[in-house]
């Protein structure tokens, strides 16, 4: 699927960063001053390529515990820049979680069932992944199929939630 820039509009800023909020308020994830100073959305944008690229060449060297968690890492790093994007800096693995709920809250409020629900599923999706690190359950086929819908999330969750006019982080075309 296919997000363009248009799809923006249903989400205003002004409710993004709204939502990030209430997402730390739940994971009771505090304000680090000291830590977050050197915390930038742009940081955690390019941080989410790193790992969808280093999950490609996992999955190429059939390294799948890697591969699953690389994939995760592509989405946690997506909804940390998005947040990060928003005022909302994550410490906790929970508030990923709690963020990534907010955002899916938001489309289903405005109507947009369809999308809420793609994000809800490949984020749960991007859970799976996460524990095959740990049990390498999950075939080849599979890791790769998962880790094209995390690769799909980040880039819905860029399209609706990075604001308008700023560009998310380009794939290179060798990445492709």
């Amino acid at each position: 699927m296919t997000t363009t820039a248009i799809a923006i509009a249903p989400y205003p800023y002004a409710d993004i960063a709204a939502a990030v909020a209430r997402a730390l308020r739940r994971a009771n994830d505090l304000p680090r001053p000291g830590e977050d100073a050197a915390r930038t959305a742009g940081k955690y944008a390019v941080l989410s390529q790193d790992f969808r690229n280093s999950a490609w060449q996992h999955l190429d060297a059939d390294d799948l515990p890697q591969a699953s968690n690389k994939a995760w890492g592509l989405v946690a790093e997506t909804v940390r820049a998005i947040s990060a994007q928003h005022g909302g800096f994550i410490h906790k693995h929970r508030s990923i979680s709690e963020v990534v709920n907010q955002l899916y809250l938001l489309a289903r409020n405005a109507g947009d069932t369809d999308t809420a629900r793609q994000i809800i599923r490949a984020f749960g999706t991007a859970n799976q992944l996460h524990a095959n690190f740990y049990e390498d359950e999950l075939s080849d086929y599979v890791v790769m199929e998962w880790l094209i819908q995390c690769e799909e999330l980040s880039a819905l969750l860029f399209a609706l939630f990075w604001p308008a006019g700023a560009a998310p982080p380009a794939v290179a075309a060798e990445q492709c």
